[in-house]
């Protein structure tokens, strides 16, 4: 599947930033792409930027990781349900009250890079197990219809948004 197969009524035009991030990448590659991505960011990473936050209020460079993977997730999950055709209004949640309980100010480099790499591989799993007819299915997602494929690529443009608010603002 590439980005041009989503049409703008299969997610919430608050991920159109997201999804524009990508171009019109092919799905499975992006995610196999943004796993390499990640890791080879996080491994280059001095130790002592894991706790560094670019501003007064802003999140570390630890919780902006850890964000990403609780992110990615809960988009997983919304993909299993709306693939097994669950008609459920699945809530949204309030990514700030995720971060200040996510205990990433204990976190090493290893331990994201381990965490980041079995929720990945699931991710990878499970859309290599949606077939087209999935990919299309749409359910809703706080108030807002959303396809299965539509929240791989949004899984994918979200990490990309943040790896280049990383590399501008963490990493200057």
């Amino acid at each position: 599947m590439l980005v041009s197969d989503l049409s703008i009524s299969e997610y919430n035009p608050f991920y159109q930033t997201y999804i524009n991030a990508l171009g019109n990448v092919d799905l499975m590659n992006e995610l196999r792409q943004g796993k390499k991505d990640f890791l080879s960011l996080v491994q280059h990473l001095p130790d002592d930027k894991l706790r560094f936050a670019y501003a007064e209020g802003k999140w570390s460079l630890a919780e902006a990781l850890v964000h990403m993977i609780d992110t990615e997730r809960i988009f997983q999950y919304r993909a299993l349900r709306f693939a097994r055709n669950d008609k459920t209004d699945l809530p949204g949640f309030e990514q700030d009250d995720y971060v200040p309980n996510s205990n990433a100010g204990s976190r090493t480099k290893n331990d994201l890079m381990e965490e980041y790499t079995a929720v990945r591989d699931s991710t990878i799993t499970l859309f290599k197990s949606f077939d087209q007819d999935m990919l299309k299915r749409v359910g809703k997602a706080n108030g807002f219809p959303m396809s299965v494929g539509a929240l791989g690529f949004i899984i994918n443009g979200h990490q990309a948004h943040h790896i280049r608010i990383i590399n501008e603002r963490y990493l200057v």
